[in-house]
């Protein structure tokens, strides 16, 4: 049998924070702490929030690009912003530039085969790989039928118009599956619309102003037993 020191485990004990006893069980079989709480306040690994600034990942026709995706794909209205000033390509351009875009902690090595739908990615070129390489043929695509024009440069009826080829698979992409693409941008895109403001989107809660959704607040207990009524306050991040 092997005895481990708990503190090489990582392991601190307190002998005022965890005082038990068997005087103080009582037949509920509740124990308590007596000192201090073991734990500290904010001691996790909470996200950096991404900050303004230039594309740290997209070159610039990329990020013009996926601007303009953002701005078809959630246009914007008389009362919400759009998917280009609500952040959508901001976030995915950190995200894209963080872990989510490296593959960190996944298995990368080969062979690699093409599996069932539902066994997920099952190719050696990650997000990042992925993305660039459709914009680039997205853009060789777009010059070739519209006169030199780039996607960002097109009409929004003629953003649209390729959009919906994409989605059919009628408009097709050399070197890219683009259907593929246009799935996974329009999932991505959802998500920097409605994610929490700290990972680059959804710009001054705008998306969660527009469902009504009142935001992470600590705890809603003096609202459980009130339906259907208005929550009074704004969304907080």
């Amino acid at each position: 049998m092997i005895v481990h020191d708990p503190a090489s485990l990582g392991v601190h004990f307190c002998s005022r924070a965890r005082r038990f006893s068997s005087s103080r069980l009582g037949k509920s079989g509740l124990a308590f702490i007596a000192g201090s709480l073991p734990w500290q306040p904010n001691a996790g690994n909470p996200p950096a929030a991404a900050k303004l600034g230039p594309w740290e990942f997209f070159s610039g026709e990329e990020g013009r690009a996926v601007e303009a995706l953002a701005d078809r794909i959630i246009p914007p209205d008389q009362q919400t912003p759009g998917g280009k000033d609500s952040g959508c390509a901001v976030f995915i351009d950190r995200q894209l530039a963080g872990p989510y875009g490296q593959q960190d902690g996944l298995y990368l090595r080969p062979p690699f085969q093409p599996g069932a739908k539902n066994q997920g990615h099952q190719s050696q070129a990650g997000p990042r790989q992925q993305y660039r390489q459709a914009l680039a043929a997205l853009d060789r695509a777009c010059k070739a039928k519209h006169s030199g024009k780039s996607f960002a440069d097109l009409s929004d009826d003629e953003k649209d118009e390729v959009l919906n080829g994409l989605e059919s698979g009628e408009f097709k992409l050399d070197g890219a599956d683009g259907k593929a693409f246009f799935e996974q941008a329009i999932k991505d895109m959802q998500m920097g619309f409605f994610a929490d403001p700290i990972y680059g989107g959804n710009r001054d809660m705008v998306a969660w102003k527009m469902i009504g959704y009142p935001g992470a607040r600590y705890n809603y207990l003096d609202w459980v037993t009130r339906h259907n009524e208005r929550f009074p306050l704004p969304p907080s991040a």
